[in-house]
């Protein structure tokens, strides 16, 4: 009898696989010390209250303080959080990170007295006291994204009345989560082989990836089915939800919830509005790929259940993960030898987290701390989609890299509007170059029915959340009453217009929205189709025209968020506020399905 293989423990991977978190802090004992250091300091931010606004001087020691100390607790947290992600059941590691999640709340308590201080200064004084303090300068761009709010910051009384709303706000998203997560149960259905198996959120994919179209059609009613049991309920959550966003923007003196939450980060609304418009102007090569995915799995009705079945058969492309790291190398050449200086380093000096072991989180992610190296967790499994992943999640770890080696931690951290263009840049460019260099057909469907399903699932249907979530709270915002049945219509009416003639929009499709947790983060998803189009036109440059265009891109890696994210992508070569980048992103999708058909009919 066989044996049954089981997954390593932590102290059995190889040390070379592992990622090298001592980089971060050597040993406890040093993550003691800075954690003792931040205990001992928080009393003192009382001597700053009161302060900020007095001389250019004093402005500068209070923000210099509050660096050094959100600095400290950002290394702490990151440091026990990734400990924690090696092995769930270290309960050391869990104990650090408890410890490390409650010194971030007293700090946020401690300094929640900066921006009002600091809004206090009228502009004049703050410019002169910028003017004043060469010091001030690296603090330049975070003191303006201060002052640029100052017209939608109410009275100090009226904020403290707010923020002790936020528990309240927070509740129809916490309402969601929990019948979502907590108390939704699903019926079982029959599989493949005819066994009754449980229907699950994260077992409803794979039924929907079968080759069986019954297990597809009788997870996708079932799902379905069950949510229509709590329509009302959920419909009232949404409604309540979005009734927040609009009294939130109206409070703060915004012109409509989307301007509120646009503002944020300085997104103008043509971004949005750019965005729906021109994919509403081509909606013609995706309808082409419904229908070359309607012909490769010969049906004569092309059904909602049928989105997820690969359209090209799995074939065997085993990937070791040291020929992982070779291809995507190989796939980023055209980066530069500089960028590919930064991609050895992260494959030899300890920034990877390579295999599955017991205990450690699923998924993958890169992170880490300004005062380290970045990390990146992955579970690597010998396939060509993790060989994507390494891809993606490098192009988040160069971009952290390079932004922390030329920025001042307080201009650092990008904003979520870029966050997905490094990587999603490296995905494409991979993907370029596997199409170019492979040589078996099968393979190079299989590679475009990847590009393509993520460029439909990122693009088209981020596009269409985007579009129900601008009508929604436009109806709430005109007084229109949000009930299933309204939601329900405007969601399939948005379904029939992006899939077009030759899918069948069956009836359930109405109800999606309501499993869609993103639309209690009003006006968020529309980043992630920006994102991806901005990388497709930023790959574009960087293939026709080469080294000027590599300079640029590298050049936007290294700003991290020392500007607006349009500014850094202007400086870039792409203006996310015309419809160029978009147009692009959609021409190369046309192409691809046009490469696609003809690998696959004719």
């Amino acid at each position: 009898m066989s044996q049954v293989k089981r997954l390593p423990k932590r102290n059995e991977i190889p040390d070379e696989l592992k990622w090298k978190l001592e980089d971060i802090y050597p040993s406890q004992e040093e993550w003691e010390k800075d954690y003792q250091w931040v205990k001992e300091a928080l009393p003192k931010t009382e001597e700053v209250k009161g302060t900020l606004g007095r001389s250019a001087q004093d402005l500068l020691k209070g923000l210099d303080f509050d660096t050094q100390l959100s600095g400290k607790i950002e290394k702490l947290y990151s440091y026990a959080h990734m400990k924690k992600d090696e092995d769930n059941s270290n309960t050391d590691a869990q104990a650090l990170l408890d410890r490390a999640q409650a010194l971030y709340v007293e700090y946020s308590s401690a300094v929640s007295f900066y921006i009002p201080e600091i809004l206090a200064i009228p502009e004049e004084k703050l410019e002169e006291f910028l003017s004043a303090e060469e010091g001030l300068e690296v603090y330049r761009h975070f003191l303006h994204d201060i002052n640029r709010k100052r017209a939608h910051v109410l009275s100090p009384s009226e904020e403290q009345i707010l923020a002790m709303a936020g528990e309240l706000a927070s509740a129809p998203r916490t309402i969601f989560t929990m019948l979502n997560n907590a108390d939704l149960r699903f019926p079982n259905i029959r599989d493949e082989n005819g066994e009754e198996i449980e229907l699950t959120k994260g077992r409803y994919i794979q039924f929907m990836e079968s080759r069986d179209r019954r297990v597809r059609k009788e997870a996708f009613k079932t799902l379905y089915e069950t949510y229509g049991k709590h329509k009302n309920t959920i419909a009232s959550t949404l409604n309540a939800s979005i009734k927040k966003d609009v009294f939130f923007s109206r409070v703060r003196k915004y012109g409509s919830t989307r301007e509120a939450a646009l503002k944020e980060n300085n997104i103008p609304l043509s971004v949005y509005d750019n965005l729906i418009d021109t994919i509403g102007r081509n909606f013609e090569p995706f309808y082409e790929y419904v229908s070359l995915r309607k012909k490769a799995l010969g049906l004569d009705e092309l059904h909602m259940y049928d989105l997820y079945v690969p359209i090209v058969k799995d074939i065997e492309m085993k990937v070791p993960y040291d020929r992982a790291k070779e291809m995507v190398a190989e796939g980023l050449k055209l980066l530069g030898e500089n960028y590919q200086a930064i991609l050895r380093e992260g494959y030899e000096s300890g920034w990877i987290d390579v295999m599955e072991n017991q205990g450690k989180t699923s998924g993958a992610y890169s992170w880490g701390t300004y005062f380290a190296h970045p990390y990146v967790l992955l579970n690597y499994q010998d396939n060509i989609d993790n060989v994507f992943t390494l891809a993606h999640e490098m192009g988040h770890a160069i971009h952290t890299y390079l932004s922390n080696k030329n920025q001042h931690y307080v201009n650092a951290d990008y904003k979520i509007f870029v966050a997905e263009v490094a990587s999603t840049l490296n995905e494409i460019l991979l993907t370029e170059h596997l199409l170019e260099t492979l040589e078996d057909p099968k393979e190079k469907a299989y590679i475009l029915n990847h590009y393509l399903e993520q460029f439909r699932g990122t693009v088209y249907r981020q596009t269409m959340f985007a579009e129900f979530e601008m009508i929604v709270h436009n109806m709430a915002e005109t007084g229109q009453p949000l009930t299933c049945e309204s939601m329900s219509k405007v969601y399939k009416e948005l379904n029939e217009k992006y899939f077009g003639p030759e899918m069948v929009i069956d009836d359930e499709i109405a109800l999606e929205w309501m499993r869609i947790p993103h639309f209690y983060r009003s006006f968020y998803v529309y980043q992630y189709a920006t994102g991806f189009c901005a990388a497709a036109a930023l790959a574009n440059r960087i293939r026709t025209e080469g080294e000027p265009a590599v300079k640029r891109y590298l050049d936007f890696l290294s700003g991290g968020g020392s500007d607006y994210p349009i500014n850094l992508l202007k400086k870039a070569g792409v203006d996310m506020t015309s419809s160029e980048p978009v147009q692009t992103a959609l021409d190369n999708f046309a192409e691809m399905v046009r490469r696609m058909k003809r690998l696959l009919l004719d």
